[in-house]
């Protein structure tokens, strides 16, 4: 009888329903994107921010210390100690990197080595680097990095250099402007003490509104031949995946040992950009790991408002679904007022009375929440290709999220017409007052 009940009311005032189940499914379809995008948009800014440079340097310690105690950057300190024996690390323990607890944030990463040549009469800065490695790594995993997508925001004319050619390389505009070069042009280089180099052809001519401007970038085996020191790099930019710091990690940052047990293990097991650069100097004792603050800070600063304004739309949607609600129950109770009446009449329960108006209410919530369902995986999607040019992953998490939002809110909104159905007297109501 109960069913038969629910059904006959439902069939009879499909329109109510109807409108209660789209007033779900609308505020459903938002919190679902909203939700899907924030648990994913993570990454999507945490990508968008990886093209715009590296957040981790990896420096030999001996050049990092002194570049530390006399405050200097990394070009100064290599300035500094050009007169001194250079500090350098292994090229084939940079694959180390990618070997930590955390590799598969590591997204991307590109060794260095700088040397000086005579071109046109003029000395200049010559760096060497990975364009497009493929590596196989121990793990049996293979990965392809290198400065092509490190430094995939640069204005180049041309193309990236190859790493197996020799003879390649791309120059900065500001050089490419004093020497009138243009791409496919080739120049002669030439060691400081005099000696000839041979020839070079540019593929490339690139700007990125910095001093590498007027540099010359050219293979690293190119640039390790003409240093004389083969299978070194004395720098390795590092683009990683990272968590927004808090004060945890703010606080190893200064000195892991201050933490106690538990909170080393939560900091250490948790994707902060200090607990990164931890890891890659457990795997590579004889460097120092330096972070670009203003890099992770703009991160941590933008995901965070990014997720923040999710949330208040989710908040926002889920209000105006709840008034919507509000209004479409005490409306269906108002016009059935009579009907009630008289199930009290007859001996029904205020409980029984309010099961049965719910029940219909949820069932009409339910049929919403999940086209509403739908249309936010939709919706999810659109965002990703419009916002972040790629799909946002849909997490399972956010069913049950939601599944209890469409609950709350359905509940919350149908509270003013269960305090009319508490107040409802069968008398007044069957006489017409």
């Amino acid at each position: 009888m109960f069913w038969k009940m629910i059904f006959g009311a439902l069939t009879r005032q499909r329109g109510k329903p109807l409108m209660i189940a789209f007033a779900v499914g609308l505020g459903v379809s938002l919190a679902t994107a909203m939700l899907n995008v924030m648990f994913d948009v993570g990454d999507k800014v945490n990508q968008e921010l990886k093209t715009y440079g590296a957040n981790l340097i990896v420096a030999p310690r001996g050049l990092a210390a002194f570049n530390d105690l006399y405050d200097l950057t990394e070009d100064e300190g290599r300035t500094e100690q050009s007169a001194r024996p250079e500090q350098f690390l292994n090229e084939a323990d940079i694959l180390k990197i990618k070997m930590i607890f955390w590799a598969h944030n590591i997204v991307d990463f590109a060794p260095y080595l700088d040397t000086r040549v005579l071109a046109g009469g003029e000395a200049i800065t010559m760096t060497g680097a990975w364009f497009d490695r493929h590596l196989d790594l121990p793990s049996g995993e293979t990965v392809d990095t290198g400065m092509n997508r490190m430094k995939s925001w640069w204005e180049v004319q041309g193309s990236f250099a190859r790493d197996e050619s020799l003879r390649e390389v791309m120059v900065g505009t500001e050089l490419a402007k004093r020497m009138r070069l243009a791409v496919g042009d080739s120049f002669t280089l030439a060691a400081p003490d005099g000696r000839d180099l041979g020839q070079v052809r540019v593929c490339g001519i690139f700007h990125s509104g910095g001093e590498e401007d007027g540099r010359v970038f050219a293979p690293l085996a190119l640039a390790q031949e003409i240093a004389g020191q083969p299978g070194k790099v004395q720098r390795v930019e590092v683009s990683a995946l990272t968590t927004p710091e808090n004060e945890l990690a703010r606080r190893a940052a200064q000195n892991p040992n201050s933490l106690s047990a538990m909170e080393w293990e939560t900091w250490y097991c948790t994707c902060y950009i200090s607990s990164v650069a931890y890891q890659i100097e457990e795997a590579l004792p004889e460097a120092r790991v330096k972070t670009v603050l203003q890099v992770a800070q703009s991160e941590g600063a933008i995901l965070q408002k990014t997720q923040l304004l999710m949330l208040l739309l989710t908040l926002l949607s889920l209000i105006c679904s709840a008034l919507a609600i509000s209004n479409l129950v005490t409306a269906n109770v108002m016009e059935r007022s009579a009907e009630v009446g008289l199930l009290k009449a007859v001996g029904a329960h205020t409980g029984a009375v309010i099961l049965l108006i719910m029940t219909e209410i949820l069932l009409s919530a339910f049929v919403g929440a999940v086209g509403g369902y739908c249309m936010g995986l939709g919706f999810a999607q659109l965002i990703g290709r419009t916002v972040f040019g790629s799909f946002v992953t849909a997490k399972a998490l956010v069913i049950p999220i939601v599944a209890v939002l469409v609950l709350l809110v359905t509940l919350i909104g149908s509270l003013p017409a269960m305090r009319m159905l508490f107040l409802l007297r069968p008398t007044e109501v069957l006489h017409g007052k």
